[in-house]
């Protein structure tokens, strides 16, 4: 989280990805980095144990969320849109 942040802070277009069980902690750092609210994608926990088929799962649910993020409110692919 600490890194996407401070990657959109220098200009990068970025987007993390956090499980659903790590949510409270994701959230936590991003308070913690001076950007509460940051949005992420949300995948179902484990990912470490998924096989090749799971992970093109999660890879699905979370594309479409991870282009929402880069996209931003005005549809534009920089931090801030």
């Amino acid at each position: 989280m600490a890194d996407t942040i401070l990657l959109e802070r220098r200009g990068v277009p970025s987007a993390a990805i956090c499980t659903d069980a790590l949510r409270a902690s994701a959230d936590a750092m991003a308070a913690i980095q001076g950007a509460p609210g940051y949005r992420y994608a949300v995948v179902p926990h484990p990912v470490s144990s998924l096989d090749a088929d799971g992970l093109r799962s999660h890879a699905r649910l979370a594309a479409p969320q991870v282009l929402e993020i880069l996209r931003g409110p005005g549809g534009g692919a920089g931090p801030g849109d």
